[in-house]
């Protein structure tokens, strides 16, 4: 298990730019590939983007596809989410998580540790 802490949300006008942290209490953050999932009120945690364990793969759901990029940094132990150009309803939280495996997991059930400390809610 992963302790996971992120910060950076906020409110945001349309069009704005943002950058989510995700700090990583851990001294082999190297061993997980790191997502971000968005979950809207009343709906279920979706896959945003996640990036393997060296830094060198990246997926991104559809949707964000060009606007979004995550990276990570392994000296900081912190993944992060550069959101650019938010749409005007983008309500919801997104929170990260960590995944032991190799790759970039889309699936939920992949990442067995997520973010413990407050979500970050993006609302613009």
């Amino acid at each position: 298990q992963v302790h996971l802490v992120e910060s950076g949300g906020g409110m945001v006008q349309p069009g704005a730019s943002l950058r989510l942290s995700c700090a990583a209490s851990e001294r082999t953050f190297s061993s997980y590939a790191m997502g971000w999932f968005h979950q809207a009120p009343g709906k279920a945690r979706e896959f945003v983007a996640t990036i393997s364990r060296s830094g060198l793969t990246t997926s991104y759901a559809r949707s964000v596809q060009g606007r979004f990029i995550i990276s990570r940094d392994s000296v900081k132990n912190t993944v992060y989410l550069q959101m650019n150009n938010l749409p005007p309803e983008d309500p919801g939280v997104y929170s990260c998580a960590a995944a032991n495996t190799a790759g970039t997991p889309l699936d939920v059930a992949a990442f067995a540790s997520w973010g413990q400390g407050p979500q970050v809610p993006v609302s613009s």
